[in-house]
């Protein structure tokens, strides 16, 4: 085993999804996905604190770029405008290591009960954060809540349309695809009245 490779942390991400993608997450250890991706367990230690928190990296850092996107929006900005300003700044920090983590995510989560809960924990949580920079604004927190699920709609949206290996005729940049996916849910929120 080589003494040290650069990435580790990314190194472990990929192995443990694509662990849990092919054997399941319950029946993936620590072990297997330090050796999968060569390095140790001590390693693996350094960066999570257990194969569940795999899961959720880059969560926070997520939920801090949609909310400083909603604070930097122009001070006239609509709600909605602000939330669309903080799907820019969140989408436009994504690179393609983060696309090429969403098959095996998807895979990961279909296939496990808690993990699906969990992804569930993380839109809450960024819901939350945006919830909060719209409430800064002073948004009334009705409205904060309605803006902020339609940006965390939009963003999976978006995501999930940047990651399908199928989208390969123009997978986009990641901004403008949850741009489009924001404007279609505008629309079907005014379709429904």
């Amino acid at each position: 085993m080589p003494r040290w490779k650069p990435d580790a942390r990314q190194r472990l991400v990929v192995a443990a999804l694509g662990l849990f993608a092919e054997q399941g997450y319950d029946q993936t250890t620590v072990a297997q996905i330090a050796e999968r991706a060569e390095l140790t367990r001590s390693t693996f230690f350094r960066h999570f604190a257990d194969k569940r928190e795999i899961l959720t990296a880059g969560q926070g850092a997520l939920s801090r770029l949609l909310a400083e996107g909603i604070d930097t929006a122009p001070a006239d900005a609509t709600p909605l405008a602000a939330v669309a300003a903080g799907l820019e700044r969140a989408s436009g920090e994504m690179t393609s290591f983060n696309r090429s983590l969403g098959p095996l995510l998807h895979a990961a989560i279909e296939a496990n009960e808690e993990l699906r809960s969990r992804e569930a924990t993380k839109s809450a949580g960024m819901a939350a954060a945006m919830v909060d920079a719209l409430k800064r604004r002073g948004i009334a927190e009705p409205t904060a809540l309605a803006a902020a699920e339609l940006g965390v709609l939009a963003f999976r949206l978006g995501y999930t349309r940047w990651a399908d290996p199928a989208r390969d005729d123009h997978p986009g940049e990641l901004a403008t695809l949850a741009r489009a996916a924001f404007d279609e849910l505008r629309q079907a929120v005014t379709d429904l009245r």
